[in-house]
């Protein structure tokens, strides 16, 4: 069993999701053919790939060394894609500015004392800064696999802080406005335009397990405890919600014009 979703009766996939936003972000900034872009922080290079597909020139900056081999990778076949292994805060820019700056899910790495200011002087004049975000969601009353499966939780690993429900779809968005939940770049750049992107998918139990086992908090869990957790959750989900639960993305676009 893979982690495709058996159904998706509303919202759009994830892959369609990703397409929009990057038409958006082109519509918005007009970047595209040969316009220069810095993306700092592209780990495997899902995004930078998607920028050098709208015709972009590509310096992708990336301080882990094996995710920055991993971007060079899936990046080869772009001949204007360059992945740099270093921090944003120590980055080497050579004199060189860009038309935009792209960082998706990783600016809240980012020492805002030092990154807004960097982002100020590595933009042309009228340069952008887009932030990309991505968050899980629940709306209330649906069937929520974390709520309905805490007791597995807590039975087969107790006391992980990492437990928790995602936050309600409303409260995000009415809470998160301007620059998100990261400290905000003073006057160095514009009131930031917004834009939502609602994705859902629909899983069985055996897929909604796979799906956990891709992500960071299970997989730093011993396999004795991960597996029968796992296996459990599975069960809840076939017995439980008829063998069909949710899991719900909100990402989030935010761009903002450098100010001079």
């Amino acid at each position: 069993m893979t982690d495709e979703p058996s159904a998706r009766p509303e919202g759009h996939g994830p892959g369609l999701v990703f397409d929009e936003l990057f038409a958006d972000l082109r519509a918005v900034t007009g970047v595209g053919e040969g316009s220069s872009v810095l993306e700092v922080g592209c780990g495997t290079g899902q995004a930078t790939r998607s920028l050098a597909l709208l015709g972009c020139s590509v310096t992708a900056v990336e301080p882990g060394p094996g995710m920055a081999a991993l971007a060079r990778l899936r990046t080869a076949a772009f001949r204007d894609v360059e992945v740099e292994t270093s921090a944003f805060e120590e980055w080497e820019d050579h004199g060189r500015r860009f038309d935009a700056l792209v960082a998706a899910s990783s600016w809240h790495w980012v020492d805002p004392s030092v990154g807004w200011r960097r982002a100020h002087d590595v933009l042309s004049p009228g340069g952008w800064t887009a932030l990309l975000g991505h968050v899980v969601v629940r709306r209330p009353g649906e069937p929520e696999v974390y709520a309905g499966t805490a007791d597995l939780h807590e039975r087969f690993c107790p006391g992980n802080p990492g437990w928790g429900h995602p936050p309600l779809e409303d409260e995000v968005r009415a809470t998160d406005g301007g620059w998100g939940p990261v400290e905000g770049p003073g006057g160095l750049f514009g009131p930031p335009i917004v834009r939502w992107y609602p994705t859902v998918q629909w899983f069985d139990g055996n897929g909604f397990a796979d799906l956990l086992r891709s992500t960071s908090l299970y997989r730093r869990l011993d396999r004795g405890v991960r597996e029968p957790l796992l296996d459990a959750v599975a069960e809840r989900i076939r017995t439980r919600m008829g063998d069909r639960a949710p899991r719900r993305h909100l990402s989030v676009l935010r761009v903002g014009r450098r100010e001079e």
